[in-house]
């Protein structure tokens, strides 16, 4: 099954890169990804619980699923995992 997310925060190539390694680290989550102009992520799971696994991972980056709150602090953690993936390059 497919899922696609509209997220939060989402800024440039290093976000993108960040929430692609993430969720390709994570079995059984595959087929990652990221669509820069409508600000979505989509993937490939088997269950539910895969989903809401999705969403909580994307939320811990700072990528907060549109309609979920977007505190100061959420915003500060997407920051960080952009410089981390620009870094990682």
């Amino acid at each position: 099954m497919e899922k696609i997310f509209e997220i939060q925060n989402l800024k440039c190539g290093g976000c993108a890169k960040t929430i692609t390694s993430r969720l390709n680290d994570m079995s059984p989550i595959s087929n990652v990804s990221i669509n820069m102009v409508d600000h979505s992520v989509t993937f490939s799971y088997q269950n539910e619980t895969d989903v809401s696994v999705v969403k909580e991972v994307l939320k811990k980056l700072g990528y907060p699923v549109v309609g979920d709150a977007n505190a100061v602090k959420t915003r500060a953690k997407s920051y960080i995992s952009c410089a981390i993936g620009r870094i990682s390059d």
